[in-house]
Parts: structure tokens; sequence; C-alpha cells
């Protein structure tokens, strides 16, 4: 199949599928990337350093850009229409500022709740309640609740095609091209999470297959949640701004209480911020060329 009937048959399919295919999209190349593990018997710390901070970067943009951006034109659209028909309207500002807030407040508590180790915490480090679970079921807990955020935000931005025809100077808020970008942008920022996941394992003297095993078992989450945003905002409309902005916050949380402070603490911090800022222009270029 060549690229454009490829392309043709994806957008007529249901958004929840579309979804469901994306999210297999960001799993695979998170599986991709932790099967460097058979190919390498070490890791650079400076190279999971940049990789941790290329995440932060496409995160950080994919935030604004494939979210929180469209959730306000939304609803300063929304507005437009309310005010030709003589109805009330509201700052453009609340429904994404509450959904940011709910999003990262939703992370917070799963932060408190779920047990993890961040990658290169110490056991003694683990956060969440209290357990008795091995160091490896705690590292991929730590990747699969970084990865919760990031489905939903793909979900969302799917279902968003197919729940409003609001337009901006005759074209769409939300488009397909959007969708896909931030699809890519996450699936490109898994590739190398997948290895920062399965190289410390196989340090720790799992086998390359078990590291490979739970390196991409930690991005099976994708797709689900993906499925979840989508289902989600098809079914109730009024919410889309507030499930964008939500997925913004989410992600928002997870770059600053995760990914950047654990790419800063191998000492390689002008490194990883160099790789933030190059995640951070890859993931605005992907959404302005094709969104």
């Amino acid at each position: 199949m060549e690229k454009y009937e490829l392309y043709q048959w994806f957008i007529i399919q249901n958004p929840i599928l579309q979804a469901l295919y994306a999210g297999l999209f960001t799993w695979a190349l998170t599986a991709l990337g932790a099967a460097l593990v058979f190919l390498f018997k070490t890791s650079n710390r400076k190279i999971l350093d940049i990789a941790l901070g290329f995440t932060g970067g496409v995160m950080i943009a994919a935030s604004f850009w494939s979210l929180l951006s469209p959730a306000i034109n939304y609803v300063e659209m929304q507005n437009v229409l309310a005010e030709q028909n003589n109805l009330p309207i509201t700052p453009s500002w609340i429904a994404p500022a509450i959904g940011f807030f709910l999003g990262a407040l939703f992370l917070f508590g799963l932060d408190k709740i779920i047990p993890h180790l961040h990658i290169f915490a110490k056991r003694e480090e683990a956060e969440g309640i209290e357990t008795n679970w091995k160091k490896t079921i705690l590292l991929v807990l730590a990747i699969a609740l970084h990865n919760i955020p990031e489905g939903l935000a793909v979900g969302v931005a799917f279902g968003a095609i197919a729940s409003s025809d609001l337009m901006i100077g005759g074209e769409p808020i939300f488009t397909m091209g959007a969708a896909i970008a931030l699809g890519i942008g996450i699936g490109i920022q898994n590739f190398p999470e997948g290895f920062a996941v399965s190289m410390p394992l196989r340090r720790q003297g799992v086998s390359r297959w078990k590291s490979w095993k739970w390196g991409q078992l930690s991005a099976i989450v994708e797709p689900i949640f993906a499925v979840i945003g989508a289902a989600v905002v098809m079914q109730v409309l009024p919410i889309l701004p507030y499930a964008l902005s939500f997925a913004a916050g989410a992600m928002i949380f997870i770059v600053v209480e995760e990914v950047i402070p654990e790419s800063q603490r191998g000492g390689n911090t002008d490194l990883a911020t160099m790789g933030l800022i190059l995640g951070f222009i890859v993931m605005m270029v992907l959404d302005v060329s094709l969104g």
C-alpha cells in the first residue's frame, strides 16, 4: 500500500480506531527503542540525559501547540457564535485553566498512589504507596505513569476532529494533520524513552529479553488511554476544551516532576537542556507544518 493510499485509508476510519492506531504506533516506537538493548551492552549516561531532555521538549511543545492553543481557539469561536445569537459568553481562559489544573491534579494523585521508581533512583527512593514489589516493576510503572497523559493527548486530538466543525478564517480548529503530528511527535520521543528504560534494567542484571519486554510494556497504556480519550470527547462534546487542556496539564506535571529532574541528575545539565530545546523545536515544526 502506497503512502497516499495508506493516508486515505487512515482518514476514513472511525476516530476511536484512529486513536487506537496512533496509540499502537507510539507503543511500537517504544518497543523499537527498547530493542536497542539487544545491540548495546552498556549505555552512555550523556545520551540517556539528552534523550530525556528531548522527551521533555516534545511534551512541552505538544502541550501548547497541539492541546492548549486549540482549546483556547475552540472557546473563542464558541463565544463568537454565542455573541451572534445573543447568548452569554465566558472568558476564553476559564475552560483551559480549569482543565489544565485538573490534569495536573490527576497526575499528582496517581503519583502519590501508584508505587513507582524513577529511572536513576535507588530502591529506597520509591514513591507512591509502600510495597515490596521488585525494582524492575517499579521502574516500569514510573514510565507507564509518564505515558498515560501521552495516550490521552493523542486520543483527545483524534476525538476532537470528529467533535467540532468550528473554523478560524475558513480553516478548522482541529485538523487531521495536527492529530497525526502529535502522534508522530509522541512516537519519536518514545523511541529514546524505550532505550532509557530497557538499558537501566539490563545494567541491573536483567536479561536482554526481559529488559526489552519490560521496556516496551511501559508504553502499553498509550493505546488504551488513547481510545479512552477519543471516546470520552466524542460522547461529551462540551468537555472538549477541558479534555484538551487536561491532557496538557497532565503532561506538564510529568515533565516538571519527573522528566526534567531525571535528565539533570547525571550532571549533564547543558546537554539535557539542549536536548529539551531540540525536542521542543521538532514538535513545534511537526505541528506547524502538518497542522
